[in-house]
Parts: structure tokens; C-alpha cells; sequence
């Protein structure tokens, strides 16, 4: 099973090439590993973040009860900023993935819109009866 599909098609285009050869599209939730320009920009928005929040609590000791409801979501956006770079990684929920069957290694597996491989399981007992049909995949090449 390879780790990415795709990666020589266009970002543009490599979904429509992994909807054409996916044997179904599923929603499925799964982790996302942060690249380290993501993980740059994550650090960035806590910077901001923190610094709104700052600027907020100063504000806070003047009129303690007119900033309380502005702080809620800006710290709800801190703790999770904190949570994925400590993870390094960001749980995706209900994304579709392209499901993709390996008979040959009785796996199937999910790729995301980059063609990215997210998640893997073995394949289940009815999709394999399915794929004696679809030998002929889409190379992404054709008219």
C-alpha cells in the first residue's frame, strides 16, 4: 500500500483523480500530522492569540463583566492551539477519503484530498467479493 497516490497530478486535481479511482468515498475522521510550515503557522497563531488575550486581560481589570464573554472562544482557540502543537498533529473529523482496495495485500486504504494515506484496515470479507471486478484502475492519464 504506498503513502501517497497521486502526488505527481496537480494539488488542483489529484481529488477528482482519487474520487475516479477510489472505489467508494467515505467519511471517516483521522489524525493529521502537521508539516512544519503548518506547525509554524499553529505556533504564529498562538502568538497572536496570546497576545489578543493580553491585550484583553488589561483591558479586563477596567471592566471586569464586558470582556468575560470575548475571552471564552479566544481561549478555547489558545487550548486547542496548545493541544495540536504538543501533538504536533490535529484530529480531522468527517473528511471524505478515498477508499482504496489492495486485494493482493487484503487491505484497504483511505487517502485524503492530497492523497495522503490516513488510515488502513484489512479488507472486510464483502469489499473483497466487490474488487474481482475493478482490476482496471484510472492512472489519472487518461481523456
Amino acid at each position: 500500500m504506498e503513502k501517497f497516490l497521486g502526488q505527481e497530478i496537480l494539488e488542483k486535481d489529484r481529488w477528482q483523480f482519487l474520487q475516479d479511482n477510489a472505489d467508494s468515498i467515505e467519511e471517516i475522521g483521522y489524525t493529521h500530522r502537521f508539516t512544519p510550515e503548518e506547525l509554524a503557522q499553529k505556533k504564529e497563531s498562538l502568538a497572536e492569540t496570546s497576545i489578543q488575550i493580553n491585550d484583553i486581560e488589561v483591558e479586563k481589570k477596567e471592566v471586569m463583566d464586558g470582556y468575560k464573554e470575548q475571552l471564552k472562544p479566544l481561549n478555547e482557540i489558545k487550548q486547542t492551539l496548545l493541544e495540536n502543537i504538543k501533538k504536533g498533529s490535529e484530529y480531522v473529523d468527517h473528511e471524505e477519503c478515498a477508499k482504496i482496495l489492495y486485494p493482493e495485500e487484503k487491505m484497504a486504504g483511505f487517502y485524503n484530498r492530497l492523497g495522503e494515506l490516513v488510515y488502513s484496515r484489512p479488507i472486510m470479507p464483502q469489499e473483497m467479493q466487490k474488487t474481482i471486478f475493478s482490476i482496471n484502475r484510472k492512472t489519472g492519464t487518461e481523456s
